[in-house]
């Protein structure tokens, strides 16, 4: 059976379970309990999160930037652009150093809805901010042969009712197109066999998927 590591932020969070019940029959899917945050926090535990997911990855699927792209106090970016590039870097590095073999992913953040900001002086994200932090990200991970997965084009002109919030997509019909485009991503590395989720059922009883 292939093994398939996810690694990423609360978009990630909002995914991850539905990935593994895809792919239950053919791939042992892993994924940390906690937010994977910041690019900083994501070369710091890489390689404890791959020891945690048993050491031998086919495909490893992650994401880093909405964290980086917060915007406190209007004081710019958390982690300014250069410093944002030079830790996809790092990252792309250690990635090869503890997963050799496996098959890369990067997906792109994931648009907000800037107008249910309530208080943008305070905390703010900014979807400009977030394409230019998208694409500094892509020319480094496909210089390392890294593949691609836009979840930003995924979401950029979905309907205001697919967010759950001011940045996540938790809704049904957001949580089914992105991991469907996940899981594609997923099949195009790896031969994995992959089963759509009753997404019904499943945010009918959402207890239902805990566990897995």
């Amino acid at each position: 059976m292939k093994r398939v590591l996810l690694i990423g932020d609360s978009i990630r969070m909002g995914y991850d379970q539905y990935v593994k019940l895809a792919l239950k029959d053919s791939a042992e899917v892993w994924y940390p309990e906690e937010n994977c945050r910041f690019t900083q926090y994501v070369l710091r535990y890489l390689h404890e999160w791959v020891e945690k997911s048993g050491g031998e990855v086919d495909c490893l699927h992650w994401n880093a930037g909405l964290w980086d792209c917060l915007e406190l106090f209007e004081d710019g970016p958390a982690t300014p652009l250069d410093i944002y590039r030079m830790y996809i870097d790092r990252i792309c590095r250690r990635i090869r150093k503890v997963l050799p073999e496996a098959k890369v992913i990067f997906a792109t953040s994931t648009p907000v809805d800037e107008a249910s900001y309530l208080q943008p002086e305070r905390a703010m994200r900014r979807n400009a901010v977030i394409e230019a932090y998208n694409a500094a990200a892509v020319e480094i991970v496909q210089s390392y042969g890294f593949a691609v997965n836009d979840l930003y084009g995924l979401l950029k002109d979905a309907p205001r009712s697919w967010h759950s919030d001011k940045t996540h997509f938790y809704t049904q019909a957001a949580t089914e197109a992105i991991t469907e485009q996940v899981v594609r991503a997923i099949q195009a590395q790896i031969d994995v066999r992959a089963k759509k989720p009753d997404y019904d059922a499943l945010f009918a009883a959402p207890e239902t998927i805990s566990g897995f």
